[in-house]
C-alpha cells in the first residue's frame, strides 16, 4: 500500500494501521474548521419515520391521527414521528480488479479507501452510523453500520486489507445498489465509490436509489485511463479478464482516438449520474484528492446539497 498523495510523506510500502493512522490525522487537520455544528434533519418536519401511538391531546395535529389504533380502542390516538437526527451513511464500495491500478501518487484503491475515510470521518462525529457494501467479483461483504470512531476504523482496515482479485471478472455494482436499496428503508446518506468501469446496469439502481437517500457518486480516475502515453509498443491488460493487447502507441492516431474514446466514456458516466440525481464527486490520483473534497464540502454547503451541516 502506498501513502496517498496529501500525507505529505515519502511513498513507500506501510503497514494497513500506519496508512489509516496517517488518513486520520490529515483528514481531521484539513476538514476540521468544516466540520462544527450537527446535521439538520435528512427531511422538513419534526420526522419522516413513524414512531409510537399515544391518545390523542388538545392542539395535537389531526394529521397524525394513527386511525388504526383508535378503531381498536375507540379512543383518538395519535403517532409521534421520530425526528431524523441521526444520519445512517453507507459506502458502496467497488472492490474490483481495475481499482488495483495507479500510474501517479497512489493507486486506485487507495484512493478508494481515502474516500471513504474522508466521508465516514464527517458522518461519525456525532453519534451517526457508518457502514458499508463491499463489492467483489464473488459477491457483496455487508459491514453494518455502527456509530463511534472504532467501527469505524475497523471497516477502513477492512477495506485496505482486502486482497487482490486479478482475472475474477468483473463485480455487480447494480445488484449491489439495488440490493442495498431494498434492504434499507430509512432514509440516510449513500456513497458509491468506483471508477465506474463495470459493466452496463448500474445507472437505473442508481436512479432508484437516489429517489430514496442522498446518494454521493465518487469516481476514481487516473490519468493513463484518459490518454496513452507515447513509449512505443504497449502491452495492455484487462485485470477482471486477464485479456491482453498490443498497442502501437508511437502512433498519434491510435492516441487521439484512445483518448476520444475515454472522454465520451467519462462523459457518459458523468451524465449519467447527473441525471439519476445523484451528486457526482471526481477524485484522481494525480491530484489533491483531499482539496478536491474540501472544495465539494464547500460547494455542497453553498447550495444546499449533499452533506449539509447546521448549527443547532
Amino acid at each position: 500500500m502506498k501513502v496517498l498523495p496529501s500525507s505529505g510523506a515519502q511513498q513507500g510500502a506501510q503497514r494497513p494501521e500506519e496508512v489509516l493512522r496517517r488518513l486520520q490525522l490529515t483528514i481531521t487537520r484539513r476538514l476540521d474548521g468544516l466540520l462544527q455544528g450537527d446535521y439538520q434533519a435528512l427531511l422538513p418536519g419534526l420526522g419522516s419515520e413513524p414512531g409510537d401511538s399515544r391518545e390523542y391531546q388538545e392542539g395535537d395535529d389531526v394529521r397524525r391521527m394513527d386511525w388504526a389504533v383508535t378503531a381498536r380502542t375507540t379512543v383518538p390516538h395519535v403517532r409521534d414521528p421520530v425526528a431524523d437526527r441521526e444520519l445512517e451513511s453507507w459506502a458502496i464500495v467497488d472492490c474490483s480488479a481495475s481499482l488495483d491500478f495507479g500510474t501517479a501518487s497512489c493507486e486506485k484503491r487507495d484512493l478508494s479507501l481515502a474516500a471513504v475515510a474522508a466521508i465516514g470521518f464527517m458522518t461519525t462525529r456525532t453519534g451517526n452510523r457508518f457502514g458499508a457494501l463491499l463489492v467483489r467479483p464473488g459477491g457483496v461483504t455487508r459491514i453494518p453500520s455502527r456509530p463511534g470512531r472504532q467501527p469505524l476504523m475497523a471497516l477502513l482496515h477492512r477495506l485496505a486489507t482486502l486482497e487482490r482479485v486479478d482475472g475474477a471478472g468483473a463485480t455487480d455494482l447494480g445488484a449491489a445498489i439495488t440490493s442495498h436499496m431494498v434492504a434499507r428503508t430509512r432514509r440516510g446518506l449513500c456513497v458509491v465509490v468506483s471508477d465506474f468501469l463495470s459493466p452496463p446496469g448500474w445507472e437505473r439502481p442508481l436512479t432508484g436509489l437516489a429517489a430514496r437517500h442522498q446518494v454521493l457518486a465518487v469516481e476514481i480516475i487516473d490519468p493513463r485511463e484518459l490518454e496513452l502515453p507515447n513509449v512505443g509498443f504497449l502491452t495492455l491488460v484487462d485485470p477482471e479478464t486477464g485479456r491482453r493487447m498490443a498497442v502501437q502507441t508511437a502512433k498519434a492516431s491510435i492516441r487521439r482516438r484512445y483518448a476520444e474514446a475515454a472522454a465520451a466514456q467519462r462523459a457518459e458516466t458523468a451524465m449519467a449520474i447527473r441525471r439519476s440525481g445523484a451528486q457526482h464527486l471526481v477524485l484522481r490520483t494525480d491530484r489533491d484528492w483531499l482539496r478536491d473534497v474540501v472544495d465539494f464540502v464547500l460547494s455542497a454547503r453553498r447550495h444546499r446539497g449533499g452533506l449539509q451541516r447546521a448549527t443547532r
